[in-house]
């Protein structure tokens, strides 16, 4: 893809990388479009049925690279937004796509980097990773989309004492409070693990199950929502091939491409 974003599919899976070990992965303009566009890709790949979201080196994403920000007071608002608008769309892109996503932190996920992270399905930590929100301590707001995201995933009342406080989230606590599946030496090893397992599922089950899980909606909606997803699922080829493969006491075998 580029330099400062590495782009692979293999096995049906996509790992896209944030490579900029030198500086934790922090992100300038260009990495930002360089990975909204991987992100893009990967969605849009009909051969693609899992995304790891990794960093390069010991560090996953340390937010924005202050070095290679413009100076704002010479900005206009509408220039800024559109900035802004570029980093949400990250998380947005990642909430958004149909396919199960996974990001392997190992070191620091801070600020939108954090953000990045939270927004995927499933997380995995070495014993040196964090996430810090830390947008309060530079005078700061969340606007990438933690004040959104971390209250619906820990809750509002612990959500509020990370995001007021801008303190670090350890691995640790990351598990106890639901945030990280595990805390393991190879977290890129295990978020591959992690989509290698959904991968080798129906994929119009999975990816209809992740649209399912919406804390939004009323338990009515869910249940229309409910009976469209199972009518394309009960008439889905993999679906019969699923069932198929369970009463004969062997391994499915979908017709994919990878």
């Amino acid at each position: 893809m580029t330099d400062d974003v590495l782009y692979e599919v293999d096995g049906g899976i996509a790992t896209i990388t944030m490579n900029r070990p030198d500086v934790h992965n922090a992100f300038t303009r260009d990495t930002i479009f360089h990975l909204n566009e991987a992100i893009r890709d990967a969605r849009e790949d009909d051969a693609v049925y899992a995304i790891v979201l990794t960093g390069a080196g010991d560090g996953f994403c340390s937010g924005a690279d202050v070095r290679s920000m413009p100076d704002w007071t010479q900005m206009t608002k509408e220039d800024y937004a559109g900035y802004l608008w570029s980093v949400q769309n990250v998380v947005r892109q990642l909430r958004t796509t149909a396919k199960p996503t996974a990001a392997a932190v190992d070191g620091p996920a801070v600020g939108a980097g954090c953000d990045f992270a939270l927004a995927t399905d499933v997380r995995y930590l070495s014993p040196d990773a964090l996430l810090r929100e830390g947008f309060v301590r530079i005078g700061l707001i969340p606007g990438d989309g933690g004040g959104w995201l971390l209250p619906r995933l820990i809750g509002e009342a612990k959500a509020r004492e990370y995001l007021l406080t801008g303190k670090d989230i350890t691995p640790e606590d990351a598990v106890d409070l639901g945030l990280a599946v595990e805390v393991t030496d190879d977290p890129l090893g295990a978020a591959h693990g992690f989509a290698e397992e959904v991968r080798d599922l129906p994929a119009t089950a999975v990816q209809h199950t992740k649209a399912l899980i919406d804390s939004e909606q009323s338990y009515e909606d869910y249940s229309e929502r409910a009976i469209e997803y199972q009518w394309l699922c009960v008439n889905d080829a993999e679906h019969h091939e699923a069932v198929a493969a369970f009463n004969e006491k062997r391994a499915p075998d979908f017709d994919r491409e990878y």
